[in-house]
């Protein structure tokens, strides 16, 4: 004997060789206009942003609770609230959407409790992750001077980002008519942290498998992001100050609580106002229907040659 168990769909109706096929007492029948449409209202009605959708294949024991009580929680919460909290640790994992709510059994983790606190991301996002790659040269055909893949739950991959960025910025030193000594990065670090962490919270999970890329080039920096606009967000009003829209809004709640975001919207302008400061010209973009590429270009009169890390206290 064989059982079958058929958990219901996420988003009705679904169609079986054109037809919507339902459950009505102890027999099946197809679906009539009414019932389709009582379906799509059930639909709309449970519709949740795809970063607080169940990760079904995965486990609570896929979460790293030591990080999310020691790191996280601390950071999104209150001392006092953190204090007076007598959750489970369930309870606290379904209170900030890191996994569905604990009447549901068994208890899953979400899409945002593996990118944030997920022992094994890419098990479950498989594109959870940054492609770095050092071109010494200004065509992707030159030869690769370095090469990394930057992942793991959300504060390593935004540290390991961070490091890779700051070892990579060649400062250049000079002396001005008096004793002072004048250092001038090729690129400004607080521009290359928004695009790159703009391209973490904007970016498409669902439905690809890309990573984000960031291919350096000896003339410029491309950051490439799978997922064009979205909502509100156009092809035409892409980058304008005040414009803004969140596929993962969840994800943008949990950067800005770990303090890697202090403004919503602000972004490009923040990139732009920091590359004017240092001689860059301003941020260019390329807006696809799948991605979103952005390119900064090098301050004139700089190699592009690596010089050794930068001190993120001597950028500005």
């Amino acid at each position: 004997m064989a059982v079958v168990t058929v958990q219901p769909s996420f988003a009705p109706p679904v169609r079986f060789e054109g037809r919507v096929w339902i459950r009505v007492g102890p027999r099946r029948a197809v679906a009539s206009h009414d019932e389709e449409r009582r379906l799509s209202e059930k639909r709309r009605a449970g519709d949740l942003p795809f970063d607080i959708t169940a990760v079904l294949p995965a486990l609570l024991d896929d979460l790293d609770v030591d990080l999310f009580s020691k790191i996280y929680l601390p950071a999104a919460l209150a001392p006092d609230v953190l204090t007076s909290n007598n959750r489970t640790v369930e309870q606290q994992l379904s209170a900030l959407r890191f996994a569905t709510p604990t009447c549901t059994q068994p208890q899953k983790p979400t899409v945002l409790g593996v990118l944030v606190v997920g022992k094994d991301a890419l098990g479950y996002v498989p594109g959870a992750y940054i492609q770095f790659r050092r071109i010494e040269g200004t065509e992707l055909t030159d030869a690769i001077k370095d090469q990394k893949e930057i992942s793991g739950p959300l504060p390593e991959m935004l540290k390991g980002l961070d490091d890779v960025l700051q070892a990579h910025i060649s400062v250049a030193t000079g002396i001005t008519s008096g004793p002072i000594e004048v250092r001038s990065p090729d690129y400004p670090l607080v521009a290359l942290q928004q695009i790159g962490r703009n391209a973490i919270m904007h970016r498409n999970y669902d439905g690809t498998n890309a990573p984000i890329r960031i291919t350096w080039f000896s003339d410029r920096i491309e950051i490439q992001n799978p997922g064009g606009p979205f909502g509100q967000v156009t092809r035409e009003n892409f980058g304008r100050p005040g414009i803004t829209d969140y596929r993962n809004p969840h994800l943008a709640e949990a950067l800005k609580n770990l303090g890697y975001v202090q403004r919503f919207g602000v972004g490009i302008a923040l990139a732009n106002q920091a590359l004017n400061a240092n001689g860059n010209p301003d941020l260019e973009y390329e807006v696809e229907d799948a991605h979103v590429l952005a390119i900064l270009s090098v301050l004139e009169g700089h190699s592009g040659r690596s010089q050794g890390s930068a001190r993120s206290d001597a950028l500005f």
